[in-house]
């Protein structure tokens, strides 16, 4: 585990700080890895019985889905975590095209140029990438025969953003100057530079994934945990507890 300190100039009492016995494991971008996924989650489970602590809390910040090759085997790990953790599932832009390709299956074209097609594949599906309006709608109707209820479901029903302490946690980020209550959804799914070039206080420190970077991003208004984890290998697991924060 890799421990991080804030700026040397913040004093203890004045850090970012969760509740008291509550510890947060919050997951960059899955993408279809499954494999860093089932490892990082036995990576939690070995902390959490080295270091127990009376509440703990997984949150997950979308893009589970496209990019790498096992999309299915990723949302099985995260509706099997779901029964034994207590964990926070966030939306991230990627989920949105499952929706949008069942009830337009010409999505197709604009979902395969970010992945698509790996998720379909993970399925059993055997999508060319070049397919006109006939085969996408064939297509699409065969996801859906093929997509489970409990896959559906767990889809449907991904929150937007979570809240805990001097952290608000989001997949692509906030539009600056509007309160974090009050943001879009498609801010909260899309924002890029918008977001990430603003260096004043956006009221919390936003914990997002949504930008890849090589390492985790860490500022004084916001954190970035997305870390490539389909291209790289490195799915990155930030810890806060209290005032301090680190790296499994």
């Amino acid at each position: 585990m890799l421990a991080w300190r804030w700026l040397a100039s913040e004093a203890p009492k004045e850090r970012p700080v969760i509740p008291a016995n509550l510890r947060i494991y919050a997951v960059g971008d899955v993408h279809g890895r499954a494999d860093l996924l089932a490892d990082l989650f036995a990576r939690i489970d070995a902390d959490l019985n080295t270091r127990p602590i009376g509440k703990s809390i997984q949150i997950l910040l979308g893009d589970y889905i496209d990019r790498g090759p096992h999309s299915r085997q990723v949302i099985d790990l995260l509706i099997a975590r779901q029964s034994m953790h207590p964990v926070f599932f966030l939306k991230g832009n990627h989920e949105t095209y499952v929706s949008r390709f069942l009830s337009e299956p010409t999505t197709l074209s604009e979902w395969q140029q970010v992945g698509g097609i790996s998720t379909l594949l993970s399925y059993g599906l055997t999508p060319t990438g070049q397919e006109d309006s006939a085969a996408q709608r064939r297509l699409a109707r065969a996801f859906e025969q093929t997509l489970p209820d409990s896959h559906r479901l767990f889809i449907q029903r991904l929150e937007l953003s979570f809240t805990c302490g001097d952290f608000f946690f989001v997949h692509a980020g906030v539009r600056p100057g509007i309160p974090l209550q009050k943001q879009s959804e498609r801010d909260l799914l899309w924002i890029r530079d918008d977001f990430l070039l603003h260096e004043d206080d956006f009221g919390k420190i936003v914990v997002h994934g949504h930008t890849p970077a090589i390492e985790p991003d860490i500022r004084p208004n916001r954190i970035n945990i997305d870390t490539g984890a389909y291209a790289t290998g490195r799915l990155t697991c930030l810890i806060l507890e209290g005032n301090e924060m680190s790296f499994l």
